[in-house]
């Protein structure tokens, strides 16, 4: 008799956990606020439904720059309290910025993050390169695009041919928005400034990345890694790619363009001629 109400306690118990089971899986995962979900341009930022996030290349130095008009197709994400993200994703990357008109934005590693309102579906990545100036928000960008007046460490302004005036120009910052230069003397695929002992490395640090990830309006076959005194340095057409000291790591800055004098270590722009031989 013992063993058979032992044997009934158990099938009890087992049917009941069978059945905690059965609930435990047909129950959906609740999703993240934050996850990286595959696209036809890869894994990308998107939130809790799906949607996709992206940045704004003229954001570079952190601040929002989208508002009035531009906020009707572009609006903000904004999330409060902490967020939950997913795999592959660090909550101490995403930030809260308070933009010009007091309301509150969610940025991911400095860039503040928006929607497009044309996209209609989980996964949709219509935004990607319009007007040249939105890109996909991904975690790992090597290169990224930026939009921003060009301002020497002389304090003047510069345009994209380094002649002094106001106007935006598109140049290429790493992934935290840092600016990109080469130098004016290199040749293709050779670095003539760096010194062998890197005694002058700190004036102009070369870029040691490999690529990662590119927005699509870049060519990666148009980028190459060489080695400068067994230092791995980034190429793009040839034009080995440089950091500026006195930047300062601070996002945005192009305090180089003037450095000595304007021209010489020119920001890396899409549309540069391939260095010479």
């Amino acid at each position: 008799m013992k063993n058979r109400k032992q044997l009934l306690a158990f099938g009890l118990i087992t049917s009941m956990s069978l059945a905690f089971s059965a609930c435990d899986k047909d129950e959906p995962m609740a999703a993240k606020d934050i996850s990286l979900r595959e696209t036809s341009l890869g894994k990308v930022l998107t939130d809790d439904k799906g949607m996709t996030l992206y940045y704004f290349t003229k954001d570079v130095a952190g601040a929002s720059l989208c508002s009035g008009g531009c906020l009707t197709n572009w609006p903000i994400f904004a999330y409060e309290g902490t967020l939950e993200v997913g795999d592959g994703l660090n909550t101490s990357d995403f930030t809260t910025i308070t933009r010009t008109d007091g309301t509150k934005q969610t940025a991911y590693k400095g860039w503040p993050l928006y929607y497009f309102h044309d996209d209609k579906a989980a996964g949709d990545v219509k935004g990607e390169n319009v007007n040249s100036v939105w890109v996909v928000a991904k975690p790992a960008y090597t290169i990224m695009l930026a939009n921003q007046q060009l301002v020497g460490n002389d304090g003047k302004s510069y345009k994209s041919d380094y002649t002094e005036g106001t106007g935006e120009t598109q140049f290429f910052v790493d992934g935290q928005g840092r600016t990109l230069y080469t130098f004016i003397k290199d040749k293709k695929d050779m670095n003539k400034y760096t010194k062998e002992d890197f005694s002058n490395d700190a004036n102009w640090p070369i870029f040691t990345a490999e690529i990662e990830d590119l927005p699509s309006a870049l060519d990666k076959s148009l980028f190459n890694v060489i080695t400068v005194f067994n230092k791995k340095q980034l190429t793009y057409k040839g034009w080995p790619i440089y950091y500026f000291g006195a930047d300062n790591k601070v996002r945005g800055a192009t305090k180089g363009v003037s450095v000595p004098q304007p021209g010489v270590w020119p920001v890396v722009q899409k549309g540069v001629a391939p260095a010479p031989i």
